[in-house]
């Protein structure tokens, strides 16, 4: 592992980059993985590289439904194993939710290492590895049509960070609340996804995690209220009005 100087202006990001190259070492990431991380930075850059209130407020909503959910689950990627693995295990916990791998890029053995990793990380249950339990989203042409009967299949709430469109809008025919982590609030996921939290996933998840252990206890219909009263056009509006901005200072 190289060794990032605390003081390096691009110090943040020299680690998140670090931290996916060493996944991708591991097996977890894809060399696609390493090119889509690059195109969501890019995005970070014209937010300030912060979590802005919009996200806040996408944040908020999303940990709501999450609380409510019957039957939630929280979709992991190479990506998503490789950068806040402790981080999804303890949002899961928090909010009653199952981990359940899956991945563009399939193969069993790449399956099989993610879920490790999650389970070095504290992770009890990680599904989507076994093929007994194994089903089809037909609307998918890609891999990831391929879920677990006890996971996503069965969900009522699904969070997909770091995702691709025509899964989020697959799960949406069927349904299902998504919600996305996308930097980019002008992508398919973005837009499909009942909520969209525009941010980075190493910021977001742990103000989700702080947002789960703050909104604990709060009656269900409390909870339902908050989704209610979230509009996710208005979010991915400001956060586009935000970027053009930024871009405009400097001009």
């Amino acid at each position: 592992m190289t060794l990032v100087e605390p003081g390096h202006p691009r110090a943040k990001s020299l680690k998140i980059r670090e931290r996916l190259a060493e996944g991708f070492k591991a097996g977890l990431v894809v060399p696609e993985g390493l090119a889509a991380h690059g195109r969501g930075e890019a995005f970070d850059y014209f937010l300030g590289e912060r979590t802005t209130s919009h996200a806040r407020e996408a944040i908020r909503a999303a940990v709501a439904v999450l609380l409510t959910g019957e039957s939630p689950v929280i979709s992991v990627n190479g990506n998503v194993a490789a950068l806040v693995p402790s981080e999804v295990v303890r949002l899961a916990d928090l909010t009653g939710a199952k981990l359940e791998v899956n991945i563009y890029h399939r193969s069993p053995e790449r399956e099989r290492l993610i879920a490790e990793h999650l389970r070095n990380h504290g992770a009890k249950t990680v599904l989507g590895t076994e093929e007994e339990y194994a089903t089809k989203i037909p609307e998918i042409h890609s891999d990831r049509r391929k879920v677990d009967k006890r996971g996503i299949a069965s969900a009522d709430v699904v969070l997909v960070p770091l995702e691709d469109g025509d899964r989020t809008e697959a799960l949406r025919k069927l349904g299902k609340v998504v919600i996305a982590i996308d930097l980019n609030p002008l992508s398919r996921t973005a837009q499909a996804a009942n909520i969209t939290i525009v941010d980075n996933i190493v910021r977001a998840l742990p103000l989700m995690i702080e947002e789960a252990k703050a909104l604990a206890g709060t009656p269900r219909e409390g909870l339902l209220r908050i989704f209610r009263r979230y509009d996710n056009g208005k979010i991915l509006r400001s956060s586009i009005e935000l970027m053009r901005r930024r871009l405009q200072e400097l001009e």
